[in-house]
């Protein structure tokens, strides 16, 4: 007798977020990257429809890192002592469709740049590379609030993903955003009651939760995975059933996370196998768009989604 799946129909949606803007739509990139728009949980294609693999991010910064291992360095050679040849190499070398620039130099006890040097430093990038763009501060909220709102000036129209908004400290970046263009990140400590608050927030500013991607602050293997999991798939079922306040795409920060790690730091190859398998991981709890490090662990995680594609090619479903 064969066998019959129980398959669930859901009420809701997950939100659809397009990243970066053609000529056509005012902007200057090569092409876009859609994320989220799901009808179902995560690889469950035969439940509904799956229309966009999670898209992966290289992470560059505006400077040289300090606390990135020689390891982590490595593939990118001389190029990482220069943000736009860093860039370069991703985009031509290892062919990153994505990327995500984190505005280090701007913190207090890294150059301390100032609103001056960020946005025209943004404005140099755009014109280096013609992918599309995630946007991050330096991690000082005050320098930030400074920063973030002049980078977004400078890549007006080319609708890129910018943050980190919190809930103690989001309203100037959400209006710079409403203005340029761009899409949002909303960062929540691991808590699913935060994040939904925080989107709230932010859309009554006027900004429409389909611009909203949530940062729900992963953990690495061994280090808070599991837990990070959870609130994710908890998240994830509550905006399948229609809570659209947390029917948003996650991005998740996993190369910053798994090579942290001491067990990354003990030789290359568990460094990348630290990466590809924490960012494994979260592709099955819902993660829409993940940021990683190392080339080696992009490349075989970009695989691995391949796969799982190209298997239910014919089930994708929008």
């Amino acid at each position: 007798m064969e066998t019959q799946l129980v398959l669930e129909k859901w009420a809701g949606t997950i939100s659809a977020m397009v990243i970066g803007a053609e000529k056509k739509d005012g902007g200057s990139r090569a092409h876009t990257v859609k994320i989220g728009g799901q009808s179902s949980l995560p690889l469950l294609f035969k439940e509904g429809g799956i229309p966009n693999p999670p898209a992966i991010a290289f992470e560059i910064w505006d400077i040289p890192p300090q606390d990135w291992s020689e390891e982590l360095l490595a593939p990118y050679g001389k190029s990482i002592e220069n943000p736009f040849d860093w860039a370069d190499k991703c985009v031509n070398e290892f062919k990153a469709q994505l990327l995500c620039v984190k505005m280090q130099g701007a913190h207090p006890d890294f150059g301390d740049k100032g609103p001056k040097e960020a946005g025209e430093f943004i404005s140099a990038l755009l014109k280096k590379v013609s992918v599309p763009l995630i946007i991050l501060g330096s991690g000082d909220d005050a320098k930030d609030n400074l920063i973030l709102p002049a980078c977004s000036e400078a890549a007006k129209n080319e609708r890129c993903l910018i943050g980190c908004a919190v809930q103690e400290n989001y309203k100037t970046l959400v209006g710079s955003v409403l203005a340029d263009g761009h899409n949002i990140i909303a960062e929540s400590p691991i808590d699913i009651n935060i994040a939904k608050q925080l989107n709230i927030l932010i859309s009554d500013m006027g900004l429409n939760l389909e611009r909203i991607a949530i940062n729900p602050t992963i953990g690495a293997l061994g280090y808070g995975l599991e837990y990070a999991y959870s609130i994710m798939e908890r998240a994830r079922l509550a905006g399948l059933s229609g809570d659209k306040a947390l029917a948003s795409p996650f991005i998740c920060f996993v190369g910053q996370e798994s090579w942290r790690t001491k067990e990354a730091k003990v030789s290359p190859e568990q460094g990348i196998a630290w990466e590809i398998i924490t960012a494994t991981s979260f592709i099955q709890s819902g993660a829409d768009l993940l940021v990683l490090r190392h080339p080696k662990a992009i490349q075989k995680v970009s695989e691995y989604i391949g796969t799982l594609f190209k298997k239910q090619g014919n089930n994708l479903r929008g």
